[in-house]
């Protein structure tokens, strides 16, 4: 065993020797693998940035990973039961989900029925509790904006992690106040830049008018305008049963953190009371997993077929070199050294070769990263102070392995037989 390590010691400190003896050719060998390496690591580095981003969106949509959803139809009953299991937990939160018209009273707002700032769905219907349903009665057009008004009994940023934009979230620790305070996500604050309303909120189900208080922006990666309020800010005004009537739209969602005796003690609960429940587990990365496979075998083909072409440039290099050295190593071999101290000697030489080109590639592309997250970090969050892959950096160090054996290989084989008679023509 200390015989063999020798060996290769001994087929490091030669190769060294030539790649020091040979500086032009070694430079010229990395220049040609330089592209194929990069290639490979560019584009891994580009496929964990766009899985981070892609799992990013579906979070903020959908909830992180593991995030155990339990859905049901908005109903009285359900929300009273809901709302007194769920409150003041801080490993379940239920969201209850209304529509809400913010501006002038008693106007038609200008994206009936909660739709994009941009769009227009028209307005909505008016249900009775037999089922029977009427377009809603059109009032006269006016400054007034509608949203999603999504009411929270705790922090929902723990399964769905919001982005800051401006101003705070919603602090569940302070005493509810009187006038509800309100996130917007990015959709709804475009709305109010752009109109000018009345802080006068209307919601379905409550006595009077609400005097709401805008307190920040989120991104929540929904096309909609949206808005977020603490539920006992909002059940100053209104019960919390009040949220489940047909004519608001109401929605009813819990999110949990597993382990949690919530889920049980709330589905047996629900389950007494005749409640239907769907209950699921959030898994974003095995949804887009055959999505993200394909993009990797695309980009990584083309990486290769540039790799390759590196390759053929190390591999043209060696045998050129090998070809030059056959009186040096005939003489080696005519002083005992072994075939495979030879063939470790241009290994040696070519697998040093394929990691200097694999360090330039790695350290590239990390100054290249770092430039761009810093002229475009402002307009594109997901680059804002986003780091350099480890998976990248592994995966360029691969391909200089991969690269400096196949290049290698054919030459160390034709150095290895070289005859010891060749150094008579020396």
């Amino acid at each position: 065993m200390k015989r063999l390590s020798g060996r290769y010691r001994s087929s490091l400190i030669i190769g060294l020797q030539g790649i020091r003896a040979r500086k032009l050719r070694t430079l010229l060998s990395m220049v040609s693998l330089f592209l194929g390496v990069l290639a490979v690591v560019v584009v891994q580095a580009g496929a964990s940035i766009a899985e981070h981003a892609m799992l990013a969106d579906l979070e903020l949509s959908s909830g992180v990973d593991g995030t155990r959803t339990i859905g049901m139809q908005a109903q009285a009953q359900a929300t009273d039961i809901v709302v007194k299991t769920v409150q003041g937990r801080s490993d379940a939160v239920a969201a209850l989900g209304v529509s809400a018209i913010i501006g002038e009273p008693g106007v038609r707002p200008v994206n009936e029925g909660a739709s994009p700032i941009d769009e227009s769905w028209g307005g909505g219907e008016v249900c009775t509790s037999d089922g029977h349903c009427e377009p809603m009665a059109n009032g006269p057009a006016g400054e007034a904006v509608e949203v999603r008004l999504t009411a929270l009994t705790g922090d929902i940023r723990a399964f769905k992690p919001f982005r800051p934009r401006s101003g705070q979230w919603l602090d569940f620790t302070t005493v509810p106040a009187m006038a509800p305070r309100l996130v917007l996500n990015k959709e709804a604050a475009k709305g109010f830049a752009r109109h000018h309303v009345p802080a006068e909120m209307r919601v379905g189900g409550a006595a009077a008018n609400l005097t709401p208080r805008f307190i920040g922006v989120v991104d929540d990666g929904d096309a909609q305008p949206h808005a977020y309020v603490r539920l006992d800010e909002l059940t100053n005004w209104l019960p919390a049963t009040n949220l489940s009537d047909p004519n608001s739209g109401g929605e009813l969602q819990v999110l949990l953190a597993p382990p949690t005796p919530v889920e049980h003690v709330l589905t047996s609960r629900l389950k007494g009371a005749g409640v239907e429940t769907y209950v699921e587990t959030v898994d974003s990365h095995k949804q887009r997993e055959n999505e993200l496979k394909l993009i990797r075998l695309v980009f990584f083909s083309m990486a290769g077929l540039v790799l390759l072409i590196g390759v053929a440039g190390i591999l043209n290099v060696g045998l050129a070199t090998v070809g030059e050295r056959v009186e040096e190593f005939a003489l080696r071999r005519a002083v005992g050294t072994p075939r495979i101290l030879l063939a470790g000697i241009v290994l040696a030489e070519t697998l040093l070769t394929g990691l200097l080109t694999a360090a330039a590639a790695i350290g590239t592309s990390m100054a290249a990263l770092a430039v761009v997250s810093q002229v475009v970090g402002d307009s594109q969050p997901l680059l804002h102070d986003v780091q350099f892959p480890w998976q990248a950096g592994v995966a360029g160090i691969i391909a200089g392995i991969v690269a400096g054996v196949l290049g290698g290989f054919i030459p160390a084989i034709r150095a290895a037989r070289i005859p010891i008679a060749t150094v008579m023509r020396a």
